[in-house]
């Protein structure tokens, strides 16, 4: 037996509203009524009486007037970007990704961190500790380099390249290690390297007798949101890494690239709450 489906009054009516709202959304400037009609496939006079109740409520803004010699032409209204800063402001990443933090630790037994991108530097967000004795000095909240941890150049690799090379170009490239990237060039190879294969690595680069492995996960537009690392001690690896750690994080980064293609990338780093 088949159900039969709810019907919602009004239903009919918003889905009308939205097709007019989303071909001015879609349109590549401000778009004249004509041109609104054409695009939705309704009734002028619908068209005009949906314009006008969207412009009332602040979801369309007409930008050139009449009055100013012009073809009267919408689009979106400063409503929108309210009800979008809300809905921005209430996503976080940590509590989006805490079950696959939870399940990359309990699979590696490792540390993993989660940073996102702050200007120069990276940010911790999200530390969960190994399931060994052995406690990693990082903590939520503190600042790491691009040039020498594996989530900062994981993150350096998965930008566009005119947005990665002004950043390499202002690098400091500090020696933190013997094995720490101080040359640029170096740097970049090391990333052309990162993109083939997917992951970064920090083999004792940041800190003695550590090494992490990170990947970048990307939002919308393909653009890096934060990187997961897993960090291990030098001497637990024995030649275990692919099985044991990159597996699982390029598993996790897939997994939640599908779930996280209609997230925004911002300018010095990606959405979260810092009160949480």
């Amino acid at each position: 037996m088949v159900d039969n489906p709810i019907r919602v009054a009004g239903t009919a009516a918003f889905s009308k509203f939205m097709t007019v709202l989303q071909s001015v959304a879609d349109a590549a400037g401000p778009v004249a009524m004509g041109d609104l009609v054409r695009a939705c496939g309704y009734p002028r006079g619908t068209v005009y009486r949906i314009v006008a109740a969207l412009s009332q409520q602040g979801l369309i803004a007409e930008t050139t007037g009449a009055a100013a010699g012009g073809t009267v032409r919408y689009g979106l209204g400063p409503r929108l970007l309210q009800l979008a800063s809300r809905a921005w402001s209430q996503l976080d990443l940590r509590a989006a990704l805490a079950d696959d933090l939870q399940a990359l630790r309990d699979e590696t037994g490792e540390t993993v961190h989660l940073a996102v991108p702050a200007g120069t530097e990276m940010i911790y967000i999200d530390k969960l500790e190994s399931q060994g004795p052995v406690r990693m000095a990082s903590r939520v909240g503190g600042r790491l380099a691009l040039h020498c941890t594996a989530a900062g150049k994981a993150y350096l690799a998965a930008l566009p390249p005119d947005e990665a090379e002004p950043l390499i170009a202002g690098l400091a490239l500090a020696t933190r290690m013997p094995n720490t990237i101080t040359d640029r060039d170096a740097l970049r190879r090391e990333l052309a390297r990162i993109r083939q294969r997917g992951y970064a690595v920090d083999d004792e680069e940041n800190e003695r007798g550590i090494v992490c492995y990170s990947v970048a996960i990307s939002g919308q537009g393909g653009r890096p949101l934060a990187c997961v690392s897993v960090s291990t001690l030098q001497y637990r690896q024995q030649g275990a890494a692919p099985s044991r750690y990159i597996a699982p994080l390029m598993r996790l980064r897939d997994a939640a690239q599908a779930r996280f293609s209609a997230w925004p990338a911002v300018a010095g780093g990606a959405f979260f709450r810092e009160d949480t």
